[in-house]
């Protein structure tokens, strides 16, 4: 059963397109699971509008220090708590809540190191030019902080290119996006170093429907990488929640 189209009809009037969106991460994770090496781990994560939160380097349970009451400095005399001054800017705004419908895969043998992502494309991601410009930011952050990024985008509502959005954020082009960006693409980027200079890398696949998807190399190290089978993945999430 090749791509389909699940944001129109007849199949959007069937399925909700979140429900695959839902399970999609979780067959990932699972087809992940049998072909990463024994120290890397991968996890679902999926965030309907929620607040994003960037995982760029190690994971660490937060210890949140309650605040004390002011202490006696030795004199008798208690310690004033410091005021910071007015802020020079205050002013009213709607930061957008963005989905996330992701895998994360962590090496667990340097501290549950975020090390790969890839990223589900949703509509609200593609849906106004600030959308779009947190989600191009948030790979930007990822790569940056070398971890590497794939892009699945099966959105067929909008035409926005997320892929070119990155690109425009980091001052780079890519050929594949001439004349026209294609709306339906998945594509794997990662930053490498060679020769001392680093330089972003990227697979690039145009998506068609009624056809295959690709296969992506999913890095998790600078000469490790395993297969990231979309089709795979994508017909089984596909046959759980019997779409047809």
């Amino acid at each position: 059963m090749p791509l389909r189209d699940h944001f129109h009809p007849p199949l959007d009037e069937e399925t909700s397109w979140e429900g695959l969106h839902g399970q999609w991460p979780a067959m990932m994770v699972i087809d992940l699971a049998r072909r990463l090496p024994s120290r890397y781990v991968a996890a679902p994560r999926v965030h309907h509008g929620a607040a994003v939160e960037i995982d760029v380097a190690t994971y660490e349970k937060d210890e949140i220090a309650e605040r004390a009451p002011a202490r006696s400095n030795g004199g008798g005399a208690a310690t004033a708590v410091w005021s910071p001054p007015e802020p020079t800017l205050a002013v009213e705004t709607d930061l957008p809540a963005i989905d996330e419908y992701e895998v994360r895969v962590y090496d667990t043998k340097r501290g549950r190191r975020l090390v790969a992502a890839v990223e589900i494309v949703s509509p609200a991601n593609k849906d106004r030019p600030e959308h779009r410009r947190s989600f191009a930011a948030k790979c930007a952050a990822l790569l940056q902080n070398q971890v590497s990024v794939a892009i699945v985008d099966i959105v067929t509502t909008r035409r926005a290119n997320l892929y070119g959005e990155l690109l425009e954020v980091i001052g780079q082009s890519d050929p594949f996006l001439a004349p026209t960006a294609p709306p339906l693409y998945a594509v794997a980027c990662r930053e490498a170093c060679k020769e001392d200079v680093w330089r972003l890398e990227a697979w690039t696949h145009e998506l068609v429907l009624g056809k295959p998807l690709p296969t992506l190399p999913l890095w998790l190290a600078a000469d490790l990488a395993v297969p990231l089978e979309l089709e795979e993945s994508y017909q089984e999430a596909c046959r759980i929640l019997r779409i047809v």
